[in-house]
């Protein structure tokens, strides 16, 4: 089957960041963005949330964007958590096209070349999936066992929840409200874009071991306190409209069958 090309090849693009306790990766990943952006679009701004860093986060990105043209910092007062940080940097994105990937360099930018592409005219999100997870065997099995739970539960479109590297459409993003603040979010959002929908298509992409620090998502606290925040979101998305559908669920349903 041939691929239709993209809508419009110079569209505009936002690409944003969440960043915390990464001092060591995210100027170089702020560069990077910049330099792909160049072959892409004449119309970018690359944005990045420093959300309550402890480290030199901060003064890197305040110094970063002294230097670096189309670079936008804003700054969380406290760790308000990566789904907040998420939801900061959807709202503060302008352009036709929105892509973000993680600030601790796990990901290449890079290799958004190979998701812009496959933003055709009828496909609203391109979703990255790990060709291989660069991380200890404990975390590759928590991660295993939360993006297939994640896909069952919440009927998600998509094989890799768990990979932060996608490419929206700002269209689809306005006809959803994300309202999570940890890292249930990437299942929220994907959920509710599929509600609403929306067309995934998926592409292959590199997974990088850390360059520094540690992930905040595998700490005891934060690992429970996720998995609290996973189950009251399938009761709100899924449990509760199986029991009291509303209108807009059957009108989904209509459109759906």
């Amino acid at each position: 089957m041939n691929m239709m090309p993209p809508a419009n090849p110079r569209a505009s693009i936002s690409v944003f960041f969440p960043a915390y306790n990464d001092q060591g990766s995210i100027a170089p990943l702020v560069r990077n963005a910049i330099a792909v952006l160049k072959t892409l679009t004449d119309d970018y701004e690359v944005i990045v949330i420093n959300d309550g860093s402890t480290d030199a986060t901060a003064r890197v990105l305040d110094e970063l964007a002294r230097g670096v043209p189309h670079v936008e910092i804003i700054h969380h007062e406290t760790n308000q958590g990566y789904g907040a940080a998420l939801r900061t940097g959807f709202s503060a994105a302008s352009k036709d096209l929105v892509f973000y990937t993680d600030g601790d360099g796990q990901y290449d930018v890079l290799e958004l070349v190979k998701l812009f592409p496959l933003m055709t005219g009828v496909v609203d999100v391109v979703n990255g999936y790990k060709i291989k997870r660069a991380d200890k065997r404990h975390r590759i099995l928590i991660g295993s066992i939360y993006n297939r739970t994640a896909r069952f539960l919440f009927r998600l479109p998509i094989r890799d929840v768990d990979c932060d590297f996608r490419l929206l459409r700002q269209s689809a993003l306005r006809r959803i409200k994300l309202v999570s603040s940890s890292g249930v979010i990437c299942v929220e959002l994907v959920r509710k874009l599929h509600e609403a929908g929306c067309l995934f298509v998926e592409s292959p992409v590199r997974h990088y071991p850390r360059i520094e620090g540690q992930s905040q998502f595998f700490r005891p606290g934060r690992v429970a306190h996720t998995v609290t925040d996973f189950f009251i979101l399938w009761l709100k998305l899924v449990a509760l409209r199986w029991l009291w559908p509303t209108s807009d669920d059957n009108q989904g349903q209509a459109r759906s069958t």
